[in-house]
């Protein structure tokens, strides 16, 4: 196989097109982190003002969907576009974004540039991810019940609790497992994360109630963080083109403000885009989607009007 074009955009975009889509910015970052915190602290002072069943699967919901946030922008970090301070950028991707999901910047970062550059080749490591669809719908509505009802997270938990002890001081064997769990976003040594994980729950359960850190962080962590991930993985490669084309092996999936409330945070939808140029902060590639659709690209580009489409084509519809 041929060397992958890291940059698949420059076929398509100019020098002086992608200069301005790439600018980082501290301010944006920072705006970035601090609004995926707030919403969180905000939920749960809803359920604080309004105790009752609705508000809370509504907080476990929006905090499930900022959990996705927070491995959004460290994922952002990855490739070293949420800050432009190369220090701030690692930092806040691993301590404020990666480690509170039981994340690590590094493991991810070394595995999901493997991704972008052999994407849906066989070399491409997130292949396993999208190769099984489309599916039926009965496999996927088995899938999204696992997520929901917590056996997905448990069994990924236990997974990694269980490595993280068998590759104990192992460095070399920890750096080689990494890339079993960067596919969701997991660390393979646990044990850097979980005082942060843990952290939050204890801390909630001081500024609350004792059971708000396990109501409110460890189970939309097992839950509706899972169903999310599931979703926009699904969205972002399933049933699409096997291929090096760059329009057609990954899907830009329209969201609406609902969708980007629970289930589509920080322009994570604007897929197609971001593999075309993937050093482009988040925040522009909605600007980049409309540059490609004024060249004409449309036609040519997998666009999805909505994740239930984009569900559609990978077999939720039924038949």
């Amino acid at each position: 196989m041929t060397q992958r074009l890291m940059t698949p955009g420059k076929a398509y975009l100019s020098t002086d097109e992608i200069r301005p889509l790439a600018k980082r910015s501290n301010a944006m970052g920072l705006w970035l982190v601090v609004h995926c915190w707030g919403t969180i602290a905000l939920a749960i002072a809803l359920f604080a003002w309004l105790p009752n069943p609705l508000t809370f699967i509504l907080v476990v919901i929006v905090i499930g969907s900022r959990q996705l946030g927070l491995a959004i922008l460290m994922h952002e970090a990855a490739h070293n576009a949420l800050f432009k301070t190369r220090n701030w950028n690692d930092r806040a991707g691993e301590w404020l974004c990666g480690r509170p999901i039981l994340a690590e910047l590094a493991a991810y970062r070394h595995y999901h540039l493997t991704h972008h550059r052999f994407t849906q080749t066989d070399k491409d490591p997130d292949l396993a991810l999208s190769s099984s669809f489309p599916t039926s719908h009965a496999s996927l509505r088995r899938k999204f019940a696992r997520d929901l009802t917590g056996q997905t997270g448990v069994k990924q938990l236990a997974g990694q609790i269980l490595m993280s002890f068998r590759l104990a001081g192992d460095q070399d064997a920890i750096e080689a497992a990494a890339s079993d769990f960067a596919q969701s976003f997991k660390a393979p040594d646990l044990w850097k994360a979980l005082p942060v994980f843990v952290g939050i729950i204890v801390g909630l359960g001081l500024i609350g109630d004792w059971w708000w850190g396990l109501a409110f962080w460890l189970l939309p962590y097992l839950t509706w963080f899972q169903f999310v991930l599931r979703l926009r993985n699904i969205a972002e490669h399933g049933a699409t083109e096997q291929s090096e084309n760059p329009l057609q092996n990954v899907r830009t999936t329209l969201a609406n403000p609902l969708a980007r409330l629970l289930v589509a945070p920080y322009w994570v939808n604007y897929h197609l885009e971001h593999h075309m140029v993937m050093h482009v902060p988040c925040w522009r590639l909605k600007r980049m989607h409309a540059i490609l659709l004024d060249k004409g690209l449309g036609n040519q580009m997998r666009i999805a009007r909505g994740y239930g489409p984009a569900l559609a084509e990978a077999g939720w519809k039924r038949s």
